[in-house]
């Protein structure tokens, strides 16, 4: 019997954000959450975006998805096989890893001579790239709508006009006299 999948979460979004909260840990969403374990406190990958960002098509990998959900499970699937463990069957086979298991097949599929590293670790940099820079959103959307990982990171919101000032990391003198042309916006005439 195929496992059960909770109404309106697909097997393959279940999957691909268990692998990105792996990578990213977070906490969980709700309080059934088996894609996200909860390994860590404040939002993760998956919280940061990460299923938004593999599924834009300007990855490149969005439309492998299916596949590399279907390569993740098979990998758990063997790994619990031989692990002598017993997977539960209403989620999808890496998902229902516990998140050392997880961790362990991930190293293991990211591993230097490991056939597979190169797909791996393209949806490790994605995950991380999800957290560390919501590649998927205008950094100030993203700051507006209280992304984790710009937060974690201390990212400033940008001041009233929409740009960014670093007033205590400048040099507090400025580097260089305004061309006479310059327009109120900083740019050239």
């Amino acid at each position: 019997m195929p496992p059960r999948i909770p109404d309106g979460y697909e097997a393959r979004t279940m999957t691909i954000e268990a692998f990105a909260d792996t990578i990213v840990p977070g906490e969980k969403r709700f309080p059934g959450d088996r894609a996200v374990v909860g390994a860590s406190a404040g939002g993760g990958a998956v919280a940061s975006g990460a299923i938004e960002l593999l599924e834009w098509d300007a990855t490149g990998v969005s439309e492998g998805l299916d596949g590399f959900a279907s390569a993740l499970n098979d990998h758990a699937t063997a790994y619990a096989a031989e692990h002598g463990l017993t997977l539960d069957e209403s989620v999808p086979p890496f998902v229902a890893l516990e998140f050392e298991q997880r961790t362990d097949l991930v190293r293991r599929l990211t591993a230097v001579g490991h056939p597979e590293k190169a797909l791996w670790v393209s949806l490790a940099l994605f995950s991380n790239m999800a957290f560390d820079s919501a590649a998927h959103m205008h950094t100030a959307d993203a700051i507006a709508a209280g992304h984790p990982g710009l937060l974690a990171l201390g990212i400033e919101k940008p001041g009233p006009d929409g740009l960014w000032r670093f007033p205590q990391y400048s040099y507090g003198r400025p580097l260089a006299r305004l061309h006479p042309d310059t327009t109120p916006s900083g740019s050239p005439a």
